[in-house]
């Protein structure tokens, strides 16, 4: 199991700290407006903004602040500013490829910060494509060994057209083209298997492995991206030892 996937799983199982609440809410009313004033208000015929709000759910978001979100990016509703997404391309430490997706209303002042967040911490910001061509677009859903029957993951996933199974000692990650990715979560729910993680993810094509002083830093680098107002997703291709990772996470 790569080293990120298991981060994005650690991060789920723990759950928001509630001091975090609101900034996590406001990333996902960015998203929900900005899915709903690109795509429109449906979200049977705009996945974007129906993954958006499955997201909002799955962290107790209140339906009216789904709802006021969506009219705000469809102008039906007065107040939404007009965010833009940009993405920005850089190494961390050991030399770890990282991509980072914003959305902001000041890219100058975005700029600024990555650019600080990612010097702090031993990071440093790269050239437009530098990394992003170590990624691939895909599905990812990951599953707690100790919830679910391995087996019967093993047997969906494969008929639902999955391209790739991982497992460890914990964990099994599936992964799918992004075309395929709403029927295999519908495949798995339908079946009542509960996900850890469900998502639209930037995969590595390879990974840098990461321990001591490196692998600490990584996280923190992780987490100081991430606890920005503007960054909706961070993906790296680093690998930390689960174990060590659960300790550093903790």
């Amino acid at each position: 199991m790569s080293g990120h996937s298991k981060w994005s799983s650690i991060k789920h199982k723990k759950g928001a700290a509630d001091a975090k609440r609101g900034k996590i809410f406001t990333k996902l009313i960015r998203e929900i407006t900005t899915a709903a004033r690109i795509g429109g208000a449906d979200p049977n015929a705009n996945s974007r903004l129906r993954m958006a709000i499955e997201s909002a759910k799955s962290e107790n978001m209140p339906k009216d602040n789904i709802e006021r979100a969506i009219k705000k990016g469809t102008g039906t509703l007065d107040g939404a500013e007009a965010y833009e997404e940009y993405s920005y391309e850089g190494y961390g430490p050991g030399g770890v490829a990282i991509l980072i997706e914003v959305l902001t209303d000041n890219k100058k002042r975005t700029t600024a910060e990555v650019r600080h967040i990612l010097s702090r911490l031993n990071g440093n910001l790269g050239e437009a494509g530098c990394v992003s061509w170590l990624f691939s677009k895909k599905g990812f859903m990951s599953f707690d060994k100790q919830a679910v029957d391995s087996d019967k993951i093993m047997e969906l996933a494969l008929e639902a057209g999955a391209e790739d199974i991982n497992e460890d000692e914990s964990e099994i990650e599936v992964y799918t083209d992004i075309q395929n990715f709403e029927a295999l979560k519908k495949v798995f729910e339908e079946n009542k298997i509960p996900h850890i993680v469900a998502e639209i993810s930037m995969v590595p094509q390879n990974y840098v492995k990461l321990e001591g002083k490196n692998a600490e830093t990584m996280l923190k680098l992780m987490e100081a991206l991430e606890d920005s107002d503007d960054v909706q997703k961070v993906y790296a291709n680093f690998d930390i030892d689960a174990a060590e990772m659960e300790r550093l996470a903790g």
